[in-house]
C-alpha cells in the first residue's frame, strides 16, 4: 500500500530511481559532513598553514574535474556503469577514516585526492544508471528526485557536523571516522540497484575509444552554453565570505548554507517534472535568470536580511540548474554514450568553475567583492543569450 502511494505521488518513477536518490543522500551526507571540518582539522590538529588549505582543495578540485570525464567515457567503453559507480563509492567511503587518521599534511593530501577521485569515479555512471532507469518523459522528474538526495544530504551533513562538534564534544578525528557510516550505506544502497546493459551489438564502433564525432553537434553546442555561463558561476564560498563580511557570524553563516541545499532540494523535483512538460529550455532560461537577480543583489545590496533572502533563492537556481542540467545532457546524446556525455557536462561545470573562482579571488582583492559579482551576472547574461541562438529547434531525447 505504501509503495502504491509512493508511485502515485511520483508517477513514472522505478524502484532504481529511489535507490539512486537514496544512494545520493547518504554519500552526500558523508562528504557534506567534512565541509566546515576539513579547514580547521588542517590548521589545528595537523599544524598545517592556511596556504595548504589551498593546496589540498586545489589538488582534490582538480582530480574531481578531470576524474569524471574519464569515469563517463570507461563506464560507456565497458558497458558497465554499477561496478565503477560501486568502486567510487567505496574509495570515497574508505578515505575519509583515512584521512583522520593522518598525522602529517601531505598525508591528509593523499587520502583527499583519494576520496575527490572516488566521488568523481562515480558520479557520471550513476547518473547514467538514473537516465536509463526511466522512460524519457520522466528523465527529468528522474534527476529531480537524484537533486532532493543529493541537496537533503548537504543539508545534512554540516548541521550533522555542527551537533557532533559543538553540541557532543566530539574531538575532530572523530567526525572523519563517523563519516564513514553513510559512506557505507550508501555503497550498500548502490549494491540494489539493477544494471540494464546495452546490447553489445547496438554499441558503435566510436563507443570503443573517445572520439568527439561520436556525440551530435547538438550537445557540443548545449556544452558551449554552459562553458560561456560557467566561467562566471564561481564557488559559493564567495557567496559565503560576502555574507560573513556583511556581518552574518559564523553560526548564521552554515545556517544559511544549509537552507540554501534545503532550498534547492525542494526545487529540484517540480523542475525536473516541468522540464519533462515544458521542455529543458525554458527551466534553464529560468535557472540562468535567477542565477543573474541574485548575483546583481549580492553585488549591490548591503542589507542583511535582503542578503540571507538571496542566499535562499540562489538554492531555486541549484536545484532547477542540478536537475535540468544533467537531463539536457542526457536528451542530447546517444543512449550508448550517455555516461560519456554526463562525464564531459560535470567536467565542463568542473573546470569553468575552477577558472571563475580564481578569477573571482583576483577580482576580490585587487578591486572589490561586488566585482565578483558582476562578472558573474556578465557570464551568465552571455549564457542567456547564447541559449536561443545555439539551442537545437527540436528537443529530441534517445
Amino acid at each position: 500500500m505504501a509503495k502504491r502511494t509512493l508511485y502515485k505521488y511520483f508517477p513514472g518513477l522505478s524502484k532504481n530511481t529511489f535507490l539512486l536518490a537514496l544512494t545520493s543522500f547518504f554519500g552526500d551526507v558523508s562528504s557534506e559532513m567534512l565541509y566546515p571540518v576539513m579547514p580547521i582539522f588542517l590548521t589545528t590538529i595537523i599544524g598545517a598553514p592556511v596556504s595548504v588549505v589551498g593546496i589540498v582543495e586545489g589538488v582534490a578540485e582538480g582530480t574531481q574535474y578531470v576524474t569524471q570525464g574519464l569515469s563517463g567515457w570507461l563506464a560507456d567503453r565497458l558497458n558497465r556503469k554499477k561496478p565503477i559507480a560501486l568502486v567510487g563509492y567505496a574509495l570515497g567511503a574508505a578515505a575519509k577514516p583515512l584521512i583522520g587518521l593522518s598525522t602529517t599534511w601531505p598525508a591528509v593530501l593523499g587520502c583527499r585526492f583519494l576520496d575527490r577521485f572516488g566521488s568523481a569515479t562515480r558520479s557520471a555512471p550513476r547518473d547514467a544508471l538514473i537516465a536509463s532507469s526511466v522512460q524519457p518523459q520522466y528523465r527529468g522528474r528522474a534527476f529531480g528526485l537524484e537533486g532532493i538526495g543529493d541537496n537533503l544530504g548537504a543539508v545534512l551533513g554540516p548541521l550533522l557536523a555542527i551537533v557532533l562538534i559543538y553540541g557532543l564534544n566530539t574531538d575532530l578525528r572523530s567526525i572523519f571516522y563517523l563519516a564513514l557510516i553513510p559512506g557505507i550505506v550508501a555503497w550498500a544502497m548502490m549494491l540494489f540497484v539493477k544494471e540494464n546493459k546495452i546490447e553489445k551489438s547496438t554499441l558503435p564502433n566510436k563507443a570503443s575509444k573517445f572520439n568527439a564525432k561520436a556525440l551530435p553537434k547538438s550537445f557540443w553546442k548545449y556544452i558551449l552554453i554552459i562553458a560561456i555561463f560557467g566561467i562566471g558561476n564561481s564557488s559559493n564560498s564567495f557567496l559565503i565570505l560576502q555574507a560573513k563580511n556583511l556581518g552574518f557570524s559564523v553560526g548564521a553563516t552554515i545556517f544559511l548554507y544549509a537552507l540554501f541545499n534545503l532550498m534547492a532540494a525542494v526545487i529540484a523535483y517540480p523542475a525536473g517534472g516541468l522540464s519533462d512538460r515544458l521542455g529543458r529550455k525554458k527551466l534553464l532560461l529560468l535557472a540562468f535568470s535567477v542565477f543573474i537577480v541574485t548575483y546583481f543583489g549580492f553585488a549591490l545590496s548591503r542589507s542583511l536580511w535582503v542578503v540571507g533572502i538571496l542566499f535562499v533563492f540562489y538554492g531555486g537556481f541549484q536545484g532547477i540548474f542540478r536537475a535540468v542540467g544533467k537531463t539536457t545532457a542526457v536528451d542530447l546524446v546517444p543512449s550508448q554514450l550517455r555516461a560519456t556525455g554526463l562525464g564531459i557536462f560535470s567536467a565542463t561545470i568542473g573546470f569553468t568553475t575552477f577558472f571563475a573562482s580564481m578569477l573571482a579571488g583576483q577580482l576580490w582583492v585587487r578591486i572589490n567583492p561586488s566585482s565578483v559579482f558582476l562578472y558573474g551576472v556578465i557570464c551568465a547574461a552571455a549564457g542567456l543569450l547564447a541559449i536561443p541562438l545555439l539551442w537545437p529547434k527540436t528537443e529530441k531525447v534517445s
